[in-house]
């Protein structure tokens, strides 16, 4: 991780889950983190007990699923910070919605964080990496196992695989594009399995009791886990790329 020490990292998704692990991570490996959020105040909070860590952590508010907040933002990343070098698209949004009884507008934020946010955040950090020269830039795209498989047992997340079935798919779309573009900027996906973070206890608000029997079925990966595999496919050489990364729990069927 050497090589990205000072440089900068927008991280989506700062304030909970997988995204704060991975802002925490990245400012102890020494780089310069801008942890987008809607709510900032718990990635301010994070910011001033690292201040004793290599790098450091810039809270930026910003709902993703909203263009104009996302081009204000990387705009003020370049005012601030000159660009972006690492973007990981960790924001991501899950709703008990099935396919049969699921609600339309459930199911269009959905698609609106999850791809829609995710596709705009990459096309700006790609634009910054390139108008720049920056040709050693990486993209994380934070995928999820139920972006390969579809699980039968659990129709009310049948909408939101296919969310990460689409992220599957960009991500070996992008990674042609910037190919065909001659550029050596890496994308990865990370596709873990269970993780245990306040992702089902929001997606089944009506019903608290449901994510605490899923996260009690077996021991869950934690927020921490995944991360790891993002500092292993950043540290990666730059002429290796690490395309898809999946982390199960051991137990996980």
């Amino acid at each position: 991780m050497e090589r990205w020490v000072g440089r900068v990292a927008l991280v989506t998704g700062a304030s909970s889950g997988i995204g704060k692990a991975v802002a925490k991570s990245l400012v102890c490996h020494g780089m310069k983190v801008v942890g987008c959020s809607r709510n900032t105040q718990v990635v301010q909070e994070m910011a001033e007990s690292l201040k004793s860590e290599k790098g450091s952590l810039t809270p930026i508010a910003c709902d993703v699923s909203k263009e104009e907040q996302v081009l204000s933002m990387f705009d003020k990343i370049k005012s601030e910070l000159g660009g972006t070098d690492v973007c990981i698209n960790s924001a991501g949004l899950g709703q008990d919605a099935p396919l049969l009884t699921g609600k339309t507008e459930q199911w269009r934020s959905m698609f609106e964080v999850n791809v829609l946010g995710l596709c705009i955040c990459t096309r700006e950090a790609v634009k910054s990496m390139k108008d720049r020269g920056v040709d050693d830039g990486h993209v994380i795209q934070l995928n999820s196992g139920v972006g390969h498989k579809q699980y039968a047992s659990n129709p009310s997340g049948h909408f939101y695989s296919a969310t990460k079935y689409a992220v599957t798919s960009l991500v070996e779309g992008l990674r042609k594009e910037l190919r065909l573009s001659k550029s050596h900027i890496r994308v990865t996906s990370i596709s873990p399995g269970l993780v245990e973070t306040e992702f089902s206890h929001r997606m089944y608000t009506h019903d608290p009791q449901r994510a605490v029997q899923k996260y009690s079925q077996f021991e869950n990966l934690k927020p921490e886990d995944v991360a790891d595999g993002i500092i292993y496919a950043l540290s990666a050489p730059g002429h290796v790329q690490i395309h898809e990364v999946m982390i199960n729990p051991t137990e996980q069927p």
